[in-house]
């Protein structure tokens, strides 16, 4: 049965604009990205596929091109609208953190530092630098390194700090095992760039461990 055949308050499209977007399951929101199904299935059911086959709707977002272009119903067109769709989606989050004090917001940091950091197959270490009044002044990743660490450079932390003249930043690093709890290293490192950058006379407000949940906040655990 094709969607137009549904009754209204279960089309996709028509609940969303009746109840928002957060009522939708992950196969109505994917079939309303899909548009169309193919011969014999609905978006809908189309979408279910996609998310069996794929084992979930993350996996299917943070697919490569070859991958998600292999799929029934997908193709080069569909993956670079849906990379526009996740762009578009950093870029609001990105705005709303650069709008509002950083410790005031602390949510929207935590949710810009997992739409930047959570698919990174390896590990990734980056600052946000703030100004005065904690407003976001720049994101940087500054160091990549194997699935298994990175290596961080203080000087080149207090280097990037002293470029943006930074009067605060934030911490972060990805954990790509999805395991966000801070490790002793994680802990040892923060304590060195803490101390570097009071050398420069910059403030670490928190170091965020980004993982498959929530990101941990080292500060919140009485770390920083």
């Amino acid at each position: 049965m094709s969607i137009r055949d549904w009754p209204e308050h279960e089309r996709p499209r028509e609940k969303l604009l009746a109840q928002g977007a957060a009522a939708l399951s992950d196969a109505e929101l994917l079939a309303i990205f899909l548009r169309t199904g193919v011969a014999g299935r609905s978006a809908v059911d189309l979408a279910r596929h996609l998310l069996g086959e794929f084992g979930g709707l993350r996996q299917l977002l943070e697919a490569e091109l070859e991958g998600f272009s292999a799929h029934l119903g997908l193709g080069p067109a569909k993956y670079a609208q849906l990379q526009a769709v996740l762009e578009m989606g950093r870029r609001h989050l990105a705005a709303q953190i650069r709008r509002d004090s950083a410790l005031e917001s602390p949510q929207a940091v935590r949710d810009y530092l997992k739409a930047r950091l959570r698919h990174e197959p390896h590990e990734v270490f980056a600052c946000l630098f703030l100004d005065t009044r904690h407003r976001v002044l720049a994101f940087e990743v500054l160091f990549q390194g194997s699935i298994d660490g990175a290596s961080v450079y203080p000087r080149q932390v207090v280097k990037r700090a002293l470029a943006h003249n930074a009067a605060a930043l934030i911490l972060t690093h990805n954990h790509p095992s999805g395991v966000a709890e801070p490790s002793q290293a994680d802990r040892q490192l923060t304590q060195k760039l803490k101390e570097a950058l009071a050398l420069v006379e910059v403030r670490v407000l928190d170091h965020f461990v980004v993982g498959d949940g929530e990101p941990v906040s080292l500060a919140e655990y009485g770390w920083i």
